[in-house]
């Protein structure tokens, strides 16, 4: 009998030279080496020939280094006509899991463009789903990184049933966890109806489209020739269409703009944002502010300037920074708290309000109340753009989103007046009367039913009719200064309590914050309701 203590003996049965269990680590780690490349190197390579990463890549850029814990790594799909049934790579053209940004979780999904174009099947949209559905159960931010040619022909229905269960939970995500997408290549159809249920949209110059049909889909229907970049283009998204929040013009600041975005954002709505030590004194005054608005009131200047002079460290991330450029909205901290600010862009046509600026700042302001993201607003509107091509655009149901936005906001709101406060517009733009919480004014603050001038027309008409030429210019010039001076000032708001404060310049930083501060644990309730019914 063998002596159960002989050294050898033991060595072989504890480590045995070669057992079935090696065998199945080595089959895993051939496996896990399948489902990195699906497709071969050489489809990995056409995806670098474009300019473009790869779905990995993108994710080992957007997260913390060794954080990524990939989900469904093996699934497939369980189509088995149009000869698929031979074709079934790992993952089926989508990258899943979660990790760390700046050590905060985070969900992700990544189109593979490698894998079928990055198609919607429906195994595709259940790892999307399943990544989705546990974000919202740990209250985190979902990211998607979107390279995909839509729903997949081949699957027929399952594809689009896939792609739709997507949609829902758009809808369970919004208003209660970040959604953030980034277009990393030619997006069509049903890959760009998620993206536009998200809360924020990166588009990449170069390599990013997003249309709901292509140019050859256009051009058989409509006989019309287009470019991908034409029809459905970074810039064009940008500045005409509004669907894309940002534009960059590499991955790399796709992914800088994604962590910066990220940073202002709480991780659901039941937390705040996190503070960050800025080291900018909440109380500095900013000297020469009243240097940057011109004395005449017909004068434009950068409102952005003003704001980047107020916010810590001059830190402010503009939104659709080059769509419905009347008004600017985008992120920025006020003592290490971030907060949305909202402010009136006198450089393009005068700050006023029209369809499609009244649209961006009141979908800005709801995501600002939807994630306890107190609001700034900076106001100089001269009103709502008048003429029949905003009439017949529908700027009254537009229009009044702006307002409804305000009023149905209950986060801290601290309005600042710096000139100009006319109609509507001021009513829109954070007044006391859409129950902003602290309202304060310059000494240069004009606020009024409209613009002097256009008052002195219609309250003194009898009394310069009476005079002609030179005369009656005299006499409207007098007449509108003496409305100016009794009316168009601040102080008469101040007195009815309309504006709290009226401030010096220097002291409008100091202000903000002391209102911010006072106002951090603020609660307000409204009646029980399902929703409201916001002119859409």
């Amino acid at each position: 009998m063998d002596d159960p203590e002989d050294p050898q003996m033991l060595e072989e049965i504890l480590i045995p030279r070669s057992t079935h269990a090696e065998e199945k680590l080595k089959k895993l780690n051939n496996l896990n080496k399948m489902a990195e490349f699906p497709c071969g190197q050489e489809k990995v390579q056409d995806q670098h020939r474009k300019g473009k990463l790869t779905a990995r890549e993108r994710i080992s850029l957007l997260l913390d280094p060794s954080t990524f814990q990939e989900l469904d790594k093996f699934v497939c799909h369980r189509t088995t006509d149009f000869g698929l049934d031979k074709n079934k790579p790992f993952g089926d053209g989508v990258v899943t899991g979660y990790g760390k940004i700046g050590g905060r979780l985070v969900y992700v999904f990544a189109s593979d463009f490698t894998v079928f174009g990055g198609s919607f099947g429906e195994a595709h949209a259940k790892k999307i789903v399943k990544v989705m559905d546990l974000a919202l159960k740990n209250g985190a931010p979902i990211i998607g990184l979107n390279d995909s040619g839509g729903a997949r022909i081949h699957e027929g229905v399952t594809s689009l049933a896939g792609v739709s269960e997507i949609f829902f939970r758009n809808t369970l995500c919004s208003g209660t966890i970040p959604q953030l997408s980034a277009i990393l290549g030619p997006c069509a159809g049903a890959a760009v109806y998620s993206p536009a249920m998200c809360d924020f949209i990166v588009m990449v110059r170069g390599i990013s489209n997003m249309f709901v049909t292509g140019p050859d889909v256009v051009k058989a229907a409509l006989s019309e020739d287009v470019s991908f970049e034409e029809l459905g283009g970074a810039d064009v998204h940008a500045s005409e269409s509004g669907v894309a929040d940002f534009v960059v013009d590499t991955e790399g600041q796709c992914i800088s703009l994604l962590h910066r975005l990220l940073s202002f954002l709480p991780q659901s709505n039941s937390e705040k944002a996190p503070r960050v030590a800025t080291g900018d004194s909440a109380g500095r005054r900013v000297e020469g502010l009243n240097e940057i608005v011109p004395d005449e009131p017909n004068k434009s200047y950068d409102m952005r300037e003003l704001i980047t002079r107020i916010v810590d460290c001059g830190d402010y991330l503009e939104v659709r920074a080059n769509w419905a450029q009347s008004v600017t909205v985008g992120f920025a901290r006020i003592d290490g708290e971030s907060v949305g600010v909202v402010g009136n862009q006198p450089m393009v046509m005068s700050g006023v309000l029209d369809v499609d600026s009244s649209k961006k700042a009141a979908r800005f302001v709801r995501f600002c109340d939807a994630f306890n993201i107190p609001i700034v607003t900076f106001v100089d509107i001269p009103g709502y753009m008048p003429g029949t091509e905003q009439e017949h655009r529908g700027l009254i149901k537009e229009g009044c989103k702006l307002l409804f936005a305000y009023c149905e906001a209950t986060v801290p709101k601290v309005t600042v007046i710096i000139r100009k406060a006319y109609g509507g517009g001021y009513c829109a733009m954070g007044s006391k009367y859409s129950k902003a919480d602290i309202n304060y004014a310059w000494p240069t603050a004009e606020i009024a039913v409209m613009g002097p001038e256009g008052a002195t027309n219609i309250i003194f008409r009898k009394d310069m009719n009476v005079a002609f030429g030179e005369e009656r210019e005299h006499i409207k010039r007098n007449l509108t200064q003496e409305y100016r001076e009794k009316f168009a000032n601040p102080y008469v708001a101040a007195s009815r309590g309309i504006i709290d404060e009226v401030i010096y310049p220097v002291e409008t930083r100091a202000k903000i914050a002391e209102a911010l501060w006072s106002l951090k644990d603020k609660k307000e309730f409204r009646p029980p309701k399902k929703h409201g019914n916001i002119q859409l």
